[in-house]
């Protein structure tokens, strides 16, 4: 059984940083592109960042551009979220997502993931 699980989140000030990591289990992602997407209550899910599987193509939302990084341990079937100068606006849940499939490009459209996380909670503080 696949499972994705996510860690790291937390309540922190504005201007404050957060490290997300993605555990996957039950197969290996390493020739997979994953992403983290976020979902404010009442709002859309959003694309936040992906990945290709080497790790060489790198997307971010305009949004978070210059403060948040994407990484991954293909040793380690991890993956990660480096989020620094939040905002309050950064405030969501954060779900992690893999595809099963091999893409040119990691995809940027929640659709194309196959595999989700439970999700972790980030609130920003103003």
């Amino acid at each position: 059984q696949v499972q994705l699980v996510e860690s790291g989140g937390g309540l922190v000030q504005a201007g404050g940083s957060l490290r997300l990591s993605c555990a996957a289990s039950g197969r290996t992602f390493s020739s997979n592109a994953m992403g983290w997407f976020r979902q404010d209550p009442g709002k859309e899910r959003e694309f936040v960042a992906a990945i290709s599987w080497r790790g060489g193509t790198i997307f971010y939302a305009d949004s978070v551009k210059g403060r948040f990084t994407i990484s991954r341990d293909n040793a380690k079937n991890t993956l990660y979220l480096q989020m620094n100068s939040l905002k309050p606006g950064d405030t969501a849940v954060y779900y992690c997502a893999a595809v099963s499939r091999r893409f040119s490009t990691p995809p940027l459209v929640g659709g194309e993931y196959d595999y989700w996380g439970q999700g972790t909670q980030v609130t920003v503080s103003s």
